[in-house]
């Protein structure tokens, strides 16, 4: 594919991702996906109304519209899929795309409107439910949002643990109520699936109705199991409520995690006869204090290897600490990781860097790292973070 055709798809792929709010045109599509996600449900849950029957071809053209535009919008992830994954081969990244979380989802909420309903398919439509995921991706938007998926991540081995627990008093509880209750009343506790039925409408709301112990021993155990069932629900609330506190604690805390201190740098346009054209980073002679941070190429930011090879019209940064800057539109900071960063133990794939941002060197005692999304962020590391100054600023 061509320069112009890379550099299209690329922009494409910009405006498709979400957060971006600093770009005009991408944050017009996520209002706009986000407007056209809400219409959609709305036509899905509207068509159940039989009061709303003189309206169903109007519905219909609302459902059929969006899910274009959806499937258009699929197509498009899928095609730029390799910026979304750059250490993948193209057609290998958006393999991982279809397979992903959203990748499904996106599948999901379009496939039902394109599958005929004829008598054979028509639990297929169970799927349109999946549509709501798709206001996953508006939290996306809102850091409040994304402190809840931090608390389920980092306590996900205490929820494991309680589930696990719930999980053998529930087998335990019906055990216990099919054989106190069997014999008394052999229809309602008929097996002990029976019993399972009881022991989660027990242990996690008051119960039902349904079913219900009558023997003296059934009731004693009943009783017994109630008061489980309330410390087992309660054990996983405290969890989650404490992982809130502490989400929210370390936001508020996050200026007092770092010392971000500005570096200096130079900005070198490699015009035709420099003599690092034709060069790879190994091959030119820095002075320790000097590192070349990034390089612009054909309006793309490259972040050199050892094995990057300089080209004409390159245009490269060179950061230090007593350089003066030349361009006004670019700072280059350093930033000292605290043990209390929320940023400790994190990949950079998971960090909340903006598209103007990028993280391009790690220093940890005294190795220098070229980062990748999966590289660990670690307490005291010194980041090198080159971002593009805002235009208000």
């Amino acid at each position: 594919m061509t320069k112009k055709g890379d550099r299209i798809r690329k922009r494409i792929f910009d405006i498709i991702q979400i957060g971006n709010r600093e770009d005009l045109p991408s944050m017009v599509f996520d209002i706009l996906i986000t407007i056209l996600i809400f219409i959609n449900l709305f036509a899905t849950i509207a068509s159940t109304f039989r009061e709303m029957e003189p309206y169903a071809q109007t519905l219909h053209i609302m459902e059929a519209v969006t899910t274009y535009l959806f499937t258009i919008e699929y197509v498009l992830r899928i095609i730029t899929a390799d910026y979304l994954y750059p250490k993948k081969n193209p057609w290998v990244a958006r393999l991982l795309f279809i397979v992903s979380f959203y990748g499904i989802i996106d599948l999901l909420t379009i496939l039902p409107f394109y599958v005929p309903f004829t008598t054979g398919a028509v639990a297929f439509r169970i799927f349109r439910v999946v549509r709501i995921f798709r206001l996953f991706k508006i939290n996306e938007q809102f850091d409040s949002f994304n402190v809840i998926i931090n608390v389920l991540k980092e306590k996900k081995s205490q929820i494991f643990s309680c589930i696990t627990m719930i999980t053998i008093l529930t087998l335990a509880s019906s055990l216990v109520m099919y054989g106190a209750e069997h014999d008394a009343q052999p229809d309602q506790f008929e097996n002990a699936f029976s019993g399972i039925w009881w022991s989660v409408s027990t242990l996690l709301t008051v119960g039902y109705g349904d079913i219900y112990p009558i023997t003296t021993l059934g009731k004693i155990m009943a009783i017994i199991i109630s008061f489980l069932g309330v410390g087992m629900v309660a054990i996983p609330t405290g969890i989650i409520s404490a992982g809130f506190v502490e989400q929210y604690t370390k936001i508020k805390n996050f200026s007092h995690s770092e010392e971000v201190h500005d570096m200096h740098f130079v900005v070198s346009d490699m015009k035709k006869g420099h003599p690092w054209v034709g060069k790879s980073l190994k091959e030119v002679t820095l002075p320790p204090e000097v590192m070349v941070v990034a390089v612009y190429r054909d309006d793309e930011m490259m972040i050199p290897h050892g094995r990057f090879v300089f080209e004409e019209n390159d245009r490269m940064i060179l950061g230090a600490h007593f350089y003066e800057a030349e361009d006004d539109d670019i700072i280059l900071s350093e930033i000292i990781v605290k043990s209390q960063n929320p940023w400790v133990n994190r990949r950079v794939r998971d960090l909340d860097l903006t598209r103007k941002e990028l993280l391009v060197r790690i220093r940890r005692r005294n190795k220098t790292i070229i980062p990748n999304g999966d590289t660990q962020i670690k307490a005291g590391d010194v980041l090198v973070l080159l971002s593009k100054r805002k235009e208000d600023e």
